[in-house]
């Protein structure tokens, strides 16, 4: 099996040599291709204003001055275009991707460009806690269950454009409780948090960021069972089309 690998957090994270580790567990035809820095909340943006630079390590390590996106492109139009994955990974994310965050992760971008390419595409991430940070965050629910998560998603049959979305608990891998498979969940919206500064200069910038939000995650969702030490196990799909309003407007224009 020919694995590529990527992430957003950038070709030195330390959850990407975790994913390395797990990608050699199952073959020793691993490549990776990864932005040169960080781009964690790029979603699935790429570059079009300015050109891409391709830095090579190794044979079969790159780095990509872009986005996630960027960085599989690269991957199946140039660096493999002879000689395709058959598995995309992209991660291990350092922070979770859960419930709406799938619509920002460049994480989940990168699995997503994957399955556009209709390559079979997963993407983990590992929640922390709010105490850690930088590369203080643990990976070890990640590294000591990732196998485990992975193996049998392997030799199974997926739907034809869909990626499946994996988050680790922030705890001791001896205290994750097993694995659940379920629903997408969505927070409350509102938790966006603006922060200004000024500059020296005396002119305002600006920080983005997210803001805490209480919320009661909803039953067999996402946000349910991490909460309650589980691995989730999320499959997405590439069509957003809501089914059940197309009737609803097709009669408006009858």
């Amino acid at each position: 099996m020919r694995i590529l690998l990527c992430n957003d957090d950038g070709i030195h994270a330390k959850g990407l040599a975790v994913l390395e580790r797990l990608a050699r567990t199952f073959s020793d035809d691993v490549w990776i291709v990864a932005p040169a820095d960080e781009q964690s909340g790029k979603g699935r943006s790429l570059t079009l204003s300015q050109p891409v630079r391709l830095r090579r390590f190794d044979d079969r390590r790159f780095s990509v001055s872009g986005t996630p996106t960027d960085a599989v492109m690269m991957a199946l139009g140039e660096v493999m275009k002879d000689h395709r994955p058959d598995l995309i990974m992209s991660g291990v994310n350092r922070g979770a991707n859960l419930g709406e965050d799938v619509f920002y992760s460049g994480t989940v971008g990168a699995a997503m460009e994957g399955t556009l390419a209709g390559i079979r595409a997963i993407a983990l991430s590992q929640r922390y806690r709010e105490a850690a940070a930088g590369d203080d965050v643990d990976f070890g629910a990640a590294e000591q269950w990732g196998e485990r998560v992975l193996r049998p998603l392997l030799d199974a049959r997926w739907a034809p454009g869909t990626l499946i979305n994996v988050n680790f608990p922030p705890v001791d891998s001896l205290e994750v409780k097993g694995i659940r498979v379920v629903h997408q969940g969505l927070r409350d919206y509102g938790r966006q948090k603006v922060v200004r500064r000024d500059d020296p200069r005396g002119f305002a910038y600006y920080w983005m960021g997210l803001g805490k939000v209480p919320h009661t995650p909803v039953a067999d969702t996402d946000l349910e069972a991490i909460a309650l030490d589980y691995i989730t196990l999320t499959p997405l799909h590439m069509d957003l089309t809501h089914r059940e309003s197309l009737e609803l407007l097709t009669a408006l224009y009858r």
